[in-house]
């Protein structure tokens, strides 16, 4: 099988270092870089990786590198063609995604300038939280096309409603597909209308007295993981959509996946950072994909896309 290209990850936490992992187990990349500013951290999960190579039968080459507060280091991101930007500090028990927004935007912007200096080419996958602001930031602090920027939750909101509906019923998740549009946290808008169980539309299967609760708890998935762990966040399932989706990018599979996309004209929204499904593909979001919603579903995206905006708004000024 050939193998090309190269893909990187910044921040090698839990989050980064669990994605780098599964890039490399795809076994499609000839590289998966993976920076950390701590000394010798990333070089040394690097090493670790490439040890697994021998015996999960993967050729990928995992390179590690110590990147500083001057750029120092982001050299080695020089032909990527995907950028997973995870940098910034994960959520504590009872922190909200919004109270990190003014310690993360600096981190974000200098990881974001250094990344269009040294992979100008690249596309952006943004999984730094807040979700919707920090995208928002990255598009504006690179300069590049919105549709080569591009956020992560969608994907990851959707599993976990998935989940909780194959939970409820008792049935094999991949017999449910359920959709969340809008914002990753607070006004997350999930579409039942788009969901169903073994091809039934989920209102046939469950009342809306007994979806109401899985939506809540879609709503405040990583919440519920964060306070059960106590120290850090959810990282399995986020990075597995991560990393499905620089795949879709690097395979050019078209894929439409729920993401954070530029939304400009589609559901009548326009100009804002928002969850929506998109074809990705080379180059990014090849296109956003309209479904026809209910009216409370659109009036539930549009009320999200406000809430946003007014936010993103705020970050663009940190």
């Amino acid at each position: 099988m050939a193998r090309k290209g190269k893909v990187a990850v910044i921040g090698a936490g839990f989050y980064g270092s669990t994605t780098a992992l599964r890039l490399a187990e795809y076994d499609i990349f000839d590289e998966v870089v993976l920076t950390d500013i701590r000394d010798g951290w990333a070089e040394g999960l690097a090493l670790d990786m490439n040890q697994a190579r021998a015996i999960e039968g993967f050729e990928t080459r995992v390179t590690g590198k110590t990147t500083g507060a001057d750029g120092e280091g982001y050299e080695v991101l020089a032909g990527a063609g995907v950028v997973v930007i995870t940098a910034g500090l994960p959520r504590k028990p009872g922190m909200s995604r919004m109270d990190l927004i003014e310690v993360n935007a600096k981190i974000v912007r200098q990881v974001v300038e250094n990344v269009a200096k040294h992979a100008p080419e690249a596309v952006l996958i943004i999984v730094s939280n807040p979700l919707d602001e920090m995208t928002a930031l990255a598009a504006k602090v690179s300069g590049f096309p919105t549709a080569r920027v591009l956020g992560q939750a969608g994907m990851l909101d959707t599993a976990r409603f998935s989940f909780f509906v194959a939970e409820k019923l008792g049935v094999p998740v991949g017999s449910v597909k359920t959709l969340t549009l809008g914002s990753h946290g607070d006004t997350m808008v999930p579409v039942p209308s788009a969901s169903s169980v073994d091809g039934k539309p989920l209102a046939e299967v469950l009342t809306e007295t007994e979806i109401e609760p899985l939506v809540t708890r879609t709503r405040n998935g990583g919440g519920e993981v964060v306070a059960l762990l106590k120290t850090g966040s959810a990282y399995y399932a986020p990075s597995a959509a991560a990393a499905r989706m620089a795949r879709a990018v690097a395979e050019d599979t078209g894929e439409i996946m729920p993401v954070c996309a530029w939304v400009d004209g589609e559901y009548g929204i326009s100009g804002v950072y928002l969850g929506v499904e998109a074809e990705i593909g080379a180059g990014g979001v090849k296109r956003i994909v309209e479904r026809d919603l209910t009216a409370s579903e659109l009036a539930g995206l549009r009320e999200a896309a406000e809430a946003v905006r007014a936010k993103q708004a705020d970050v663009a000024s940190l």
